[in-house]
């Protein structure tokens, strides 16, 4: 039976590169290196100011990684931690929009102890974007990895977007999956309607709907119309909100128009997982911010509803992403979970 526990503020690598029939390790091509997404995103440094750091919850990725081609497809991918450690591969949220420093920074904290893959998904971040964005596709990128890794079961996470697919490898590949770790998300697209609740009722600024509505459904025209809608919504993500902290976040952001476009306009019309949820029977671990606006505690309380061996924490100062805004109770919550149900390698 789910169980809900309420976080009230609370106080509390290494660069491998094994191969299987999943994938190789091929670097692209010099022509493919000169598409856009193959740039290497380096901040610039002032020698003479302080630079205020930019948060990795929406950022591009400046770490170096390795080139795996898993499907048809060259992703950036990154290996921490040690080698024979239990593996967790997490996927960020945001097709189009993240990237892999989100988990790395987040999850890379636990690779002290387990072996933690982070990737840029198939049409986001510096990764190709050949095919299609669907969830099939995606899925079936995170399974070529489990195989390219030689784990034979791995713990499946991901926040926001990347909890959706998340659930969906859960069940798509249950045996390849010994536990469960969300953040932030929605079992169904039901949290799209409380969103625009949300932002119609925020009093923090007041939203241009014809942008929202082009974000939310997947109709932006290019990469710059991506940009010009994201900062119309990124004021409502974070718990405090600080509008420099927000244009950092909207000049840092890997723009990929298409596969946004795909993921809004052609995924999540018909998305919901709910009457499936009750088939996943490994231990699942469901955290989410208090004040997240865009998928609300509600939809995870759902999720936890319905998974049977699941518990929820709730982080009372966090909006959509407690692993940042609180980084040390979040990170504690999911080793604590891990080290009972999937414990690191003695």
């Amino acid at each position: 039976m789910a169980s809900a526990t309420a976080c009230s503020s609370p106080t509390t690598a290494r660069n491998p590169s094994p191969r299987s029939r999943a994938g190789s390790t091929t670097a692209p091509s010099r022509s493919e290196l000169r598409h856009p997404y193959h740039t290497t995103f380096r901040r610039k440094r002032n020698t003479m100011t302080s630079t205020p750091e930019v948060s990795p919850e929406f950022a591009a990725a400046t770490s170096d990684h390795q080139w795996v081609e898993i499907n048809g497809n060259h992703l950036a991918v990154e290996v921490l931690g040690p080698e024979d450690a239990p593996v967790i591969i997490t996927h960020h949220g945001a097709p189009g929009l993240g990237s892999r420093a989100e988990p790395r920074a987040s999850f890379g904290r636990l690779a002290d102890e387990y072996r933690v893959v982070v990737f840029d998904a198939r049409g986001s971040g510096q990764s190709e974007g050949n095919g299609t964005f669907s969830h099939e596709q995606w899925a079936a990128d995170i399974d070529g990895l489990r195989e390219w890794i030689g784990a034979e079961r791995i713990v499946m996470a991901g926040g926001s977007y990347g909890g959706f697919m998340a659930m969906e490898y859960a069940l798509r590949y249950p045996d390849r999956v010994a536990a469960v770790v969300l953040r932030d998300t929605s079992p169904d697209n039901s949290n799209a309607h409380l969103a625009r609740e949300n932002a119609l009722a925020s009093d923090r600024v007041s939203i241009d709907m014809e942008k929202f509505d082009r974000i939310d459904v997947g109709t932006v025209r290019d990469n710059e119309d991506l940009k010009d809608c994201w900062r119309e919504i990124l004021p409502l993500y974070d718990f405090h909100y600080d509008p420099d902290a927000v244009e950092r976040k909207v000049e840092a952001t890997p723009y990929r128009y298409e596969a946004h476009n795909y993921a809004f306009s052609v995924n999540l019309p018909s998305y919901d997982l709910k009457p499936r949820l009750p088939e996943i029977s490994v231990p699942t671990l469901i955290t989410v911010g208090r004040t997240d606006w865009i998928t609300p505690v509600s939809c995870s309380q759902t999720i936890a509803d319905l998974i049977p061996d699941s518990e929820m924490v709730v982080f009372e100062k966090s909006g959509h992403s407690p692993q940042i805004e609180e980084a040390e109770a979040w990170t504690d919550t999911v080793r604590t979970f891990l080290h009972r149900v999937y414990p690191p390698t003695a």
